[in-house]
């Protein structure tokens, strides 16, 4: 593994605002049975609720693990359809695009569901 890629070219403080980032609470982990790679979390955002796939099936031994973790997400992409199920937003973990076991993006202690992270 090589972590001295390449910085990704800068953006502007405008473009960065406009990612919602916020931390939800993990409420269940459903398992895509039609998918190899793909999971449904159940994610409390405190004044909201969301469903979002993540391919995390093959990447833990027990994706329930992660059942009542605090993690970041962002929540306002737009909809997106994976194998007959709805996605409402993105699971931001660590390590994926640089080839290693991701883990979840989390605070360091507990904070209330729904606060934005930047």
């Amino acid at each position: 593994m090589d972590l001295k890629t390449q910085i990704k070219p800068t953006i502007n403080f405008s473009d960065l605002e406009k990612v919602d980032v916020r931390v939800g609470t993990i409420k269940e982990v459903v398992d895509i049975e039609k998918s190899d790679k793909l999971v449904k979390l159940i994610v409390d955002f405190g004044d909201f609720t969301k469903q979002i796939l993540a391919g995390m099936k093959n990447e833990r031994d027990n994706t329930k693990e992660i059942e009542g973790k605090q993690a970041l997400f962002i929540v306002n992409l737009p909809e997106k359809e994976m194998m007959e199920e709805k996605s409402e937003g993105m699971l931001f973990d660590i390590g994926y695009a640089d080839g290693i076991t991701p883990v979840l993006a989390m605070p360091e202690k507990p904070v209330p569901n729904g606060v934005r992270a930047g």
